[in-house]
Order: C-alpha cells, then structure tokens, then sequence
C-alpha cells in the first residue's frame, strides 16, 4: 500500500477518549487526529515521539487528520486498524501470500452467521474466510495480541470454527506493523479467553498466519511470515 500523498510530520502530544489525539506538526500548530485504533496501544504510545498523519479535506470529517504511524525505538510501528485488512486483501488478490494462494473471487466485507470476516476468497474447489488483525504491542522479542480484552475477536475465533465444521477454509491472519520483533504468540495476561479461544481454534483447523509489515512514511507492505507460539 502506497500512501497516495505525502504524510505530515508531527509530535504527540497525548491521546484520549480513544479515538483522538493532539499533535503538534512542525510548524508550530496544534492538530487533532482521528486514531482508529481502540486498543490500549500499549508499547506504542510515546509522548513526544515522531509520529505521522494523512490529511483529508473533507467537510463531512469532524477530524481532517488521520493518525497512520508512530515512532518508536527507532522504527515506524502502524497504528491504523484499518490499514491490515486492506492489505490482506491486495495481497490475497494478486496472489502474494504463499499460503492463499489459487483463489479466482477475492471480497472484503463477507458475513457468515452472526459475524462478518474481514476477507472472502474462493475458487472452484473452496471457499475462505479470512478475519485480519492489526497487531502493534511488543512484549520483549514477542508480538502479542490483544492489547485490550476483545470480546469481539474472541467472537471472530468462534465463529470461525463453525466455519471450519461446515467444510470451508478459515483463515486468522495477524498483521504486525512493527519491524522489532521476531515472532507471535497471545497476549495470556491481558486476555486469557481471547488466547484459550485461539488455542481451541487452532488445534480444530482454523489457520493461523502472523505476517508482519515493513511500515515507512511513503508505504506499508506485508513482509515475512512468523513463527506462531501458543505456549
């Protein structure tokens, strides 16, 4: 994915209420920024780190900014939830990720029960339902998700494997905006249901793939595949 225009520059101030953050751009003014990320952001919420934002000017947004990436450590780590789903699906479509590969019909936005999955693929032989999450917190050399209690993924995770019961492929992919880390696994402390429920999932057929993105002010793209750790 290829940032269409330029992104601005700025420092955080602080975040709030969730959606929201102050940001100071270099020169001098104060914005506020959409963030669409509704996790805690723990491990990636700096104060005065470097951080950069899309501009819209569009009347209808109460907020013309969009909070994209922060630095931290010395690297980008991407912070817009909405950026991995779009990014699965590119990829899925143009055939980029090993694993899904040989699908002929790829659409985002797909419901299947009470749930709705970030990616549907099919062919003539299968159909595939892919549900993408951003991942952003860093526990030493680990990535783990969630960063919050998520009753919705725990959700997506079961809903999953009633699609895997009915003889269709179910897909869990985690995206991981962050270049400082080697591999994945649950976050046990913070959501033990969520990491018994992915457990449960992945030992009933439901395929697990940890990617992790190369994050840059010009673009984000998917990279290698990690090593998944349930323990």
């Amino acid at each position: 994915m290829i940032f269409p225009n330029k992104l601005v520059h700025g420092r955080l101030i602080k975040r709030y209420k969730r959606f929201l953050a102050d940001v100071e751009l270099d020169n001098g003014e104060i914005v506020v920024a959409h963030t669409s990320n509704s996790g805690s952001m723990k491990s990636c919420l700096e104060e005065g780190a470097e951080v950069f934002l899309t501009f819209a000017d569009d009347p209808k947004r109460k907020t013309k900014y969009t909070w994209e990436m922060i630095r931290i450590n010395k690297s980008w780590v991407g912070i817009n939830t909405a950026v991995p789903n779009l990014l699965v699906y590119e990829a899925v479509k143009n055939q980029e990720i090993g694993a899904l590969r040989g699908y002929s019909f790829v659409k985002r936005e797909v419901k299947f029960g009470d749930s709705r999955f970030d990616v549907f693929a099919s062919n003539e032989e299968e159909e595939c339902f892919i549900e993408v999450k951003n991942v952003s917190m860093k526990v030493g050399e680990y990535a783990r998700f969630p960063d919050a209690v998520t009753i919705r993924g725990k959700k997506h995770l079961n809903t999953l494997m009633q699609v895997k019961k009915e003889g269709k492929r179910a897909v869990m992919v985690y995206v991981i905006q962050r270049t400082d880390i080697d591999k994945f696994a649950p976050a046990y402390d913070i959501d033990p249901d969520y990491a018994a429920t992915l457990k449960e999932a992945y030992e009933n057929g439901v395929e697990v793939y940890p990617i992790r993105a190369i994050v840059t002010p010009e673009r984000i793209e998917l990279g290698e595949l990690l090593p998944f750790e349930l323990e």
